[in-house]
């Protein structure tokens, strides 16, 4: 029999438990998978916003954002999409009820308790397919599902549910060693981010030019020095790359970028006697500038679309 178990809101900077559900049943099993529960919510802000993890009999489904988890326990028959379709319902009408500002506030477990209520009218819904009556919903969530599949987490990554408990480089199903990271989105891009990303791109340009003249140079006379090819286009890629960093979060994002403006700071050092002060200023301004958009830009969670 296909059942929804239990669910819980839970915040996703520290794991702090919001509301949760009562237990459908309290058997073996069930209570490994509260343990999962657990480990899960303190790795949150380390894994993409939509997840499943696969625990033989139970599967537990989770969504993220605006800081808060919505978390649930199913049988390992129960519908995918009536699982996401569960929790989007759930995130909806939390953020509806309460405000962000007293869920990033909060301080003792399962204040906002009387959530419960919410909860468990929701899942006897959902546990009573034949009364559902979102068809809609249904459709829209089955086309996002295939359009952006949840990832899948192996109980490995988890390591013991009786402890020591370990998430590092994310092993997902279909995807191979990835870390969860390069999933997140970004905020939305702001002018400045759009600046920085032209005149990354201009300088990237700029750079290429002069590395393909510096090869016609060095055909035409044999005294030119290779080296000065090899610091143009190095500084094409680190311009490109700030560009990627940008754009997509990668893991260590932060770490690259300052590892990328180091490299243009060098290249544009070692091509002192080619460029005058106000080339060099640009180039390394530049660098900078886009250093810090990647740093500014950071990742967030999902948010949900009300007027679809």
């Amino acid at each position: 029999m296909s059942l929804i178990l239990s669910a819980s809101v839970v915040r996703v900077r520290d794991g702090l438990p919001l509301s949760a559900s009562t237990d459908y049943e309290q058997s073996t099993g069930m209570q490994e998978c509260r343990k999962y529960f657990k480990m899960l919510s303190k790795k949150l802000s380390q894994l993409p916003d939509r997840c499943t993890l696969k625990t033989g009999q139970y599967n537990i489904n989770f969504i993220s954002s605006l800081g808060v988890s919505y978390m649930m326990l199913c049988t390992e028959n129960y519908p995918s999409v009536l699982a996401f379709c569960f929790l989007d319902e759930l995130q909806k009408e939390f953020i509806t009820t309460y405000n962000m500002m007293k869920t990033n506030t909060a301080i003792r477990p399962y204040c906002f308790i009387e959530f419960d209520n919410f909860i468990q009218r929701t899942k006897q819904r959902y546990n009573n397919t034949r009364s559902l009556s979102t068809k809609m919903n249904l459709a829209d969530m089955q086309t996002e599902i295939k359009l952006r599949p949840p990832y899948q987490i192996s109980v490995s990554e988890l390591g013991s549910p009786n402890g020591f408990a370990h998430i590092s480089v994310g092993e997902y199903k279909g995807t191979g060693k990835i870390s969860a990271a390069p999933h997140q989105r970004l905020e939305p891009v702001t002018l400045p981010g759009i600046v920085s990303f032209v005149l990354s791109l201009l300088c990237g340009a700029l750079n290429l030019i002069r590395g393909f003249h510096a090869i016609e140079s060095l055909l035409q006379n044999e005294g030119e020095d290779f080296s000065y090819v090899i610091a143009f286009f190095l500084g094409t890629a680190a311009c490109l790359y700030q560009c990627y960093l940008f754009v997509y979060y990668t893991g260590w994002r932060n770490a690259k970028s300052f590892l990328t403006f180091g490299l243009i700071c060098l290249c544009n050092m070692y091509l002192y006697e080619l460029r005058n002060l106000w080339q060099l200023f640009f180039h390394v301004t530049v660098g900078a500038f886009s250093t810090l958009q990647i740093r500014l830009r950071q990742p967030q969670g999902k948010s949900p679309d009300y007027n679809v």
